[in-house]
């Protein structure tokens, strides 16, 4: 492993889909020095199980043709276990991301959880709640994994985060700043990889 720099600290960026997770990290110089997709869960679990299995459990999309027949225990049981599941995840993936890299990291930038209701039932139950309740859980364990690292979570607003990037930045243009970058590391290096990369370059001006 490469010896960590006194000077410089690292930014990470993250933009999950499902159960994986898309995290660019870059330094507070602004200089991309990881980019890497990593999954939370193993594919012997539901990647949403509220939407899927919660879903099911009270009578909603049960004539979809994956449906399967649930009880709301059974589904309630299972969320706990990928909830458990995608916590371990995010810690061993986030260790190893700071293991690999020659510089400490401060700060995580994680999309902003919509409010849910209190318990995993009532997010069941709750119509809007499901069909996003399975995002924030795999945000939420990022998040814990991050705090107990001892980083600072930055919550950004999607809307938003590209011009808080340029402001860090003071550049006028962050979509060229986010095009050279992706030519220095290549491909791929798509929406969801710049996204990550803004949400990065945003939170280095708030470490």
């Amino acid at each position: 492993m490469a010896k960590k720099s006194k000077r410089l600290s690292a930014s990470v960026g993250v933009t999950e889909h499902g159960n994986s997770a898309v995290l660019v990290t870059v330094t507070s110089d602004g200089e991309l020095v990881d980019r890497r997709t990593i999954n939370l869960t193993s594919d012997d679990l539901p990647t949403h199980p509220y939407h899927h299995e919660g879903s099911w459990a009270v009578g909603r999309y049960t004539d979809s043709p994956w449906a399967r027949e649930i009880t709301l225990d059974e589904a309630i049981k299972l969320i706990k276990r990928v909830e458990k599941a995608a916590a371990r995840g995010a810690r061993e993936s986030l260790k190893t991301l700071a293991a690999s890299l020659p510089v400490p990291i401060k700060t995580i930038a994680i999309r902003i959880c919509p409010d849910l209701p209190d318990t995993i039932e009532e997010r069941i139950a709750d119509n809007r709640a499901q069909t996003v309740a399975d995002t924030v859980m795999y945000r939420k364990a990022l998040a814990a994994a991050a705090e107990k690292n001892g980083w600072t979570v930055h919550w950004y607003d999607k809307k938003r985060v590209f011009d808080d990037a340029a402001s860090a930045l003071g550049a006028a243009d962050i979509n060229s700043v986010l095009l050279d970058m992706g030519r220095t590391i290549g491909p791929p290096w798509q929406a969801k990889q710049k996204l990550a990369a803004a949400a990065a370059l945003a939170a280095t001006s708030r470490k």
